[in-house]
């Protein structure tokens, strides 16, 4: 039988947070899955710690290549994944129990679901509950609010060409993905409840993000689309249209019925 899911789970330097990681895989309700483990050029004891859970358990797998970046390192693990469903772990998160198993029934019960995300809980440095919204491809457009850590077909992957490897500066990766889900129409089904725990440190790879990298991969990421972009630029020019064409119709209207009032009332008189 076909393994259900990959977890590919790319690392670089991450000895202090991977065993946790590695620990909430083990604890999923669901276990027919595969993890792929990724080493991204690490220069600490990442391959150490991934060995030992390779030699305890089969299910794991471990591979190791130079340090190229986050979207490299997920394709890579994706592109060696036997399952039919993917989910991206970061190394330093942790995935709810129940998460896998509950994607996999909506999945599974509807073919046309492309895409099964929630919320996530924040620990580490930073306390409290990422309430994410659901898919809306206008919304996304303008700014990314769905993490990465979400369950998809490896099929929706094979047809978008996977994550852009290509991107200025590596960190967006997740967003133009999800855009580029958007443009195929796949659909996003979302679960109203915590799916995994986002690991928060003063130190990390988002945080050290500048503004001038983000508008690098902000054009980018709008000069690959251009057509989305455009088509709903001018589809939002029509819409402010027809709003003031009936605006415009409403008070013709209201004029039509004041004088047709006024002047029943002066007849009356």
């Amino acid at each position: 039988m076909r393994t259900q899911i990959s977890i590919i789970i790319p690392c670089y330097n991450s000895e202090a947070t991977l065993e946790d990681t590695l620990k909430s895989v083990i604890d999923q309700d669901y276990q027919d899955w595969e993890v792929i483990i990724v080493n991204d050029g690490s220069i600490d004891t990442t391959e150490e710690i991934a060995l030992k859970w390779v030699n305890r358990d089969t299910r794991f797998r471990y591979f190791i290549k130079k340090n190229e970046g986050l979207g490299k390192a997920r394709n890579y693990g994706i592109e060696r994944a036997k399952g039919i469903y993917i989910l991206p772990l970061d190394s330093d998160n942790l995935v709810e129990k129940s998460f896998v198993n509950e994607a996999l029934s909506v999945l599974e019960s509807n073919e046309s679901i492309g895409v099964v995300h929630g919320h996530a809980e924040f620990f580490g440095e930073k306390k409290g509950i990422w309430y994410i919204k659901s898919f809306d491809l206008e919304s996304i457009m303008v700014d990314n609010y769905i993490d990465a850590c979400a369950i998809f077909r490896k099929e929706a992957w094979c047809n978008v060409g996977g994550y852009d490897e290509n991107m200025p500066h590596q960190g967006f990766e997740d967003w133009e993905f999800w855009i580029a889900l958007g443009t195929l129409k796949v659909k996003f089904y979302h679960l109203d409840k915590i799916t995994f725990k986002y690991f928060v440190q003063s130190n990390s790879m988002v945080r050290s993000f500048n503004k001038e990298m983000a508008i690098s991969n902000r054009d980018y990421i709008v000069k690959k689309h251009s057509k989305l972009y455009f088509d709903k630029y001018v589809e939002k020019c029509n819409e402010v249209a027809l709003h003031q064409k009936q605006l415009q119709s409403k008070k013709f209207i209201m004029n039509s019925f004041t004088k047709m009032f006024l002047g029943f009332t002066f007849f009356k008189n």
